[in-house]
Formats: C-alpha cells, structure tokens, sequence
C-alpha cells in the first residue's frame, strides 16, 4: 500500500501548491477524500447489494420452504446488506479524517442514524414477513396478527426513535427513559387510538367477535357489508356498493354491531315479511266455497280433513248455529302458505317455518311468514324471496281475500269521477 501512501501524499502537497496554508490544504484534503470515498461506498454499496441479492435469489429459488421468499421479497435480505456496507464505511472515517475530528463526529452521527434507520426497517419487515406467512399458512384468514404486528412495529418505531435522540445528543439511551414518565400524558393522548385500538383488537380476537371475510352491520357508522381488513387502529368494511367504510377497531367493542356469521354457518337464511290482509274481506267459508278452494292444489286433502273434524265436533257441541266451528277464508290461506313453504325447494323444512296473525291494526291484520331460505348468498337469497311472494300475494284473491292498500291519488279521483 506504499503506493496508494505516496499518491494521498503527494495530493495533499499538491494543495499547498494551489495557495492554501498547512491547514487548508489538510481540510481540503480530508472533505475530498470523505467526497471520493462516499461516492465509492455508495457505489460498492450499490452494486454489490445488487449481486448478493441476486445469489440469494438464486439459492431461494432452488429452496422448497416459502419462508426465505417471504424474507427476500420484503427485502430484509437488503436492509442489512445495507447496513453492513454502512459499518464499513463507519470504520473507514478513522482513516480520513486525522486532525479534523470534529467533522469526522458529525459523519459518524449521520452514519449511526443512517444505520439505525436501517436496522428499524429491517425488524419492521421481518416482523411483515410474520405477518405474510401467517396468512399464508391459513388462507381462510378468519383471524388475524396484523394488530399485534402493528404493535410491535410500533414500538420497534418507539424504540428506534429513543436510540436515534440518544446519538444525536450524545447521552445514554437509560437517561433518555428515566424522562418518559413526565411525557406519560403527552404519550397517551397521541396514541390514544392506537391503545385503545389494541385493546379492542385484544377483545375482538380473544372473544373471537369478527374475522375477516365476515358480513357485518353497524349501524353507528352506516356500514353493511364484509370485513376486509383488520388492523390496529381500523377495521375496513367493503358495504354493498362497493364502497369501503373504515371504523375505529375499538367503537366495534364499546358499540353494538351485528355479525351475520351465525346465519353464514346455519342452514338457512331467515325470511321475515307479512302481507297484510284488508280485514273486511275476512269471512266464513261457505260449503260452495269450501269446494272451490278444494281445488287449490295442495288443499284438497286439508279442505277435507278440516271439515271432517269440524262436523263431528259441532256435533258434541251445544252451541247455536252461528257460533259454531267453520272454516274461514283466512285460515284456509294461512294453511295454504304453510303447505306451499314446506313444498318449496329453497325453503329448510329442518328449521322453523312459521305462519302466523299478527295484531290486527288500522292498516288491515298481517300475515306474518317466518321460513328459512336454503340459498344464503344475497343476490339469489333475494331472487327465492321475490318469487315466494309473487306467488303468494297473486294466490290473495283465490281466497276471497284482498291487500290492503292505502288509497293512491288514482283511487281518490276516481271517486270523484262517479260522483
């Protein structure tokens, strides 16, 4: 290396040449060599970066396990390679800067920090990779990590910080901490969404309240549809629209929201919906209405039995004629609806299936239908529903029955025609 002693040598005379004093010409010559020698490692940096990754990717790609993929493509591979040139380069100031130490300090604090950053990118996507893998390895991703990755991320930033301010004021990073407390408050506040995300992440996870992929409600935030995301401080909600709804993770947890896994995981989707009956069109079933509404499929059968059981128990009784048992057109409607649903392919008959009055009101007496639709995704859960109903509001008239229906401003001037 005498030779490469003898060139350093003979620039720094060269220096004194250009008019520069004894220490001039050596500042001049410690920036420049610190110039020449960052371009080098930038350069050296660069490149040979480039070519370990590239091995690396070689041996991956020869490699069965997904693990060091996982690794290579959140580049943690890069950041210490990076990080290892940096200390390099770190050892290498010793020997350019000579009389001015001062400048060699501040270097040396630039490096540090530079390599800290590094070191915090590096534990931040080792901790992703986790993350990565775990969702790799349960592709249904009913719960997640990411919160608790988050967190940890978090405070490999906290503590990345805390070393960052303990270079640069040149004090020792347990000084640093005995302080934390009197920015306890000041702490809180900042972060408050994140602990109290955490928290209700905690919650969520532990009581197994949500996952992903589950169809939700929440009717605080407007929000209906599937849970895509769940992270620390959010809980991301595609609605039907296609629109995407981000809710604080701990308002699900203080607030009240519904989850449609149940129903996901039963046999059935609920249906619930009345038809309201005009109560004036209910009445007795007369014996030539009886025969009529004998010949509604599925009733002949019912028709007759009913009535069989009607007649031998009106006579046991000793009641006057006209409060005696009979038919009417509403029951016969009622059974009818009930028959039709246990019929119906895409109604569970292995689950409940009701068909009930409700409490007669001033807009007529409901019929309420409670079944369970085999078909649970929305669009043709809706399309079974449609149809039932079609069917059944025209079958209305064939009992002698009628809707009710508020009159329309057609109803209205049409009474004022006829008058």
């Amino acid at each position: 290396m005498t030779w490469f002693t003898n060139i350093l040598t003979a620039y720094q005379q060269w220096l004194t040449t250009l008019g520069l004093n004894t220490q001039g010409a050596i500042l001049a010559y410690e920036i420049s060599l610190f110039l020449v020698s960052l371009v080098v490692f930038l350069f050296v940096d660069k490149i040979t970066t480039h070519l370990i990754r590239n091995y690396i990717k070689k041996l991956i790609a020869k490699s069965t396990t997904q693990v060091d993929d996982i690794l290579y493509n959140n580049k943690v591979f890069a950041y210490f390679l990076h990080i290892f040139f940096a200390y390099l380069w770190y050892l290498y100031l010793d020997f350019v800067f000579v009389e001015y130490k001062g400048f060699e300090n501040f270097v040396k604090v630039l490096i540090e920090l530079w390599m800290t950053y590094l070191l915090v990118r590096g534990i931040i996507a080792i901790l992703h990779s986790f993350n990565d893998l775990y969702d790799m390895r349960h592709p249904d991703r009913t719960r997640t990590i990411k919160s608790y990755i988050q967190v940890f991320q978090l405070i490999a930033i906290i503590v990345g910080s805390l070393i960052a301010i303990s270079i640069v004021v040149n004090k020792d990073i347990s000084v640093l901490l005995t302080g934390i407390g009197a920015f306890t408050a000041v702490l809180l506040l900042v972060f408050r969404d994140t602990i109290l995300g955490f928290v209700g992440g905690m919650q969520i996870n532990a009581n197994e309240m949500l996952s992903i992929g589950d169809w939700i409600t929440v009717p605080s935030a407007n929000a209906d549809g599937i849970v895509i995301d769940i992270t620390l401080t959010t809980v991301k909600i595609q609605n039907g629209d296609k629109s995407i709804s981000s809710i604080p993770t701990y308002s699900l947890v203080s607030n009240s929201f519904q989850n449609w896994k149940g129903m996901e995981q039963s046999g059935g989707r609920r249906i619930k919906r009345s038809i309201i009956i005009d109560i004036h069109t209910v009445k007795f079933c007369s014996p030539d209405c009886l025969v009529e509404m004998a010949k509604i499929p599925m009733m002949n059968s019912y028709v007759q039995n009913i009535e069989s059981e009607i007649q031998e128990y009106n006579q046991h009784a000793d009641w006057a004629i006209n409060s005696r048992k009979q038919q009417t057109n509403i029951g016969l409607f009622r059974a009818y609806i009930l028959h039709y649903l246990q019929a119906y392919d895409s109604i569970n008959n292995d689950m409940i299936i009701i068909v009930r009055q409700l409490q007669a009101t001033e807009s007529g007496l409901p019929i309420e239908i409670i079944a369970f639709s085999k078909i649970k995704a929305w669009v043709l859960y809706e399309d079974v529903q449609s149809d039932i109903f079609d069917h059944l509001i025209a079958m209305v008239p064939v009992f002698q029955l009628q809707i009710f229906q508020n009159p329309s401003g057609l109803d209205l001037k049409s009474i004022g025609l006829r008058h």
